[in-house]
């Protein structure tokens, strides 16, 4: 038997609703803490949750225990789509049944963190991401491609990633 994959309908259009209602529901301001445990092991803190690990693989001087933070990204990213595929599905009355979502980024990382000689006006990061989607479900194609379609349209990851936010960063000594 195969699973399926749910939400709450009606929560979800109670979320649509005030949103409609009341633009300013919709905006909200998101906290994560890093601490350096040591070396490149980073323990991220989001809300009460459990902490995250985020290390490097030993090509970069990591030891290997956890992803990257370029692979969280790509995490996050593939994580918004698929809950913006669920979210879609549902506000559609499709029952999914399978939601795989596949990331592959293509990143420069050349510059060794700011220490490295790179040419100025090197573009750092990630250069393409490219994204492959499995959908399986009670609908046709032509709707599971528009869930799709609406989903990666609407994704706030994906709308970073195409229209990137500014980062301010200040200091403070300790």
């Amino acid at each position: 038997m195969t699973d399926v994959l749910v939400i709450d309908a009606d929560g979800l259009d109670r979320l649509s609703c005030n949103a409609k209602t009341d633009p300013s529901t919709g905006k909200k301001t998101l906290k994560a803490k890093t601490v350096c445990e040591s070396g490149f092991r980073n323990m991220t803190y989001v809300r009460d949750l459990a902490p995250m690990l985020v290390g490097e693989p030993p090509a970069l001087l990591g030891d290997d225990s956890a992803p990257n933070p370029s692979e969280t990204t790509l995490a996050a990213l593939g994580s918004c789509i698929s809950v913006g595929l669920l979210a879609n599905a549902t506000h559609r009355g499709v029952t999914l049944t399978k939601i795989e979502v596949e990331m592959e980024g293509d990143i420069d990382i050349s510059a060794v963190w700011g220490v490295g000689d790179t040419p100025a006006g090197k573009v750092l990061g990630f250069i393409a991401v490219r994204c492959r989607v499995t959908l399986a479900g009670d609908a046709d194609e032509e709707t599971l491609r528009e869930i799709h379609d609406n989903a990666i349209a609407w994704s706030p990851v994906v709308n970073t990633f195409r229209r990137p936010a500014t980062v301010d960063s200040t200091l403070t000594i300790d």
